[in-house]
């Protein structure tokens, strides 16, 4: 159970014949000024094993970019420290904006994309993240996010 964007929010196709701009499917650069990892927003589903999660995008530093690149393919990367970012991916079901909310990025093993952790605020997804969600709302999710108004 989860959905994903495919870029962060800021990427522009014509980016993409810019020399100093790339996405792939896990990193991103913007005009060698702007760098983004593609992670994971983990949220319980109360009552069961399963976990629901949003793909998301957080922007780096371009030391912690440059950091997390050096380790990617690493065996035992996850003994990293997180890495602090901005989320850089709307999720337009959430009443307030998800735009910007503080987090950080936990290395996971090789082949693994990060666990994007919320600062514990009270904004709804980082509720969500910390209390967990009813398949109800996972339902719903999937109905917003599959057929939108």
């Amino acid at each position: 159970m989860s959905y994903s964007t495919m870029a962060p929010d800021v990427w522009d196709p014509s980016f993409e014949s810019e020399p100093d701009s790339m996405l792939s499917s896990d990193q991103c650069v913007i005009k060698g000024q702007h760098f983004f990892i593609r992670g994971l927003i983990e949220i319980p589903v109360i009552g069961s094993q399963d976990v629901f999660s949003w793909g998301v995008w957080v922007s780096l530093s371009s030391d912690s970019f440059a950091h997390a690149l050096n380790v990617w393919n690493t065996e035992g990367r996850e003994a990293e420290k997180p890495y602090f970012g901005w989320l850089s991916t709307a999720l337009g079901l959430y009443s307030e904006s998800t735009t910007n909310l503080k987090t950080n990025a936990h290395t996971r093993p090789v082949g693994k994309r990060p666990f994007i952790e919320l600062e514990p605020t009270d904004h709804p997804l980082a509720v969500e993240q910390r209390t967990g969600i009813t398949q109800d709302r996972v339902r719903e999710i999937a109905i917003a996010v599959l057929h939108p108004a």
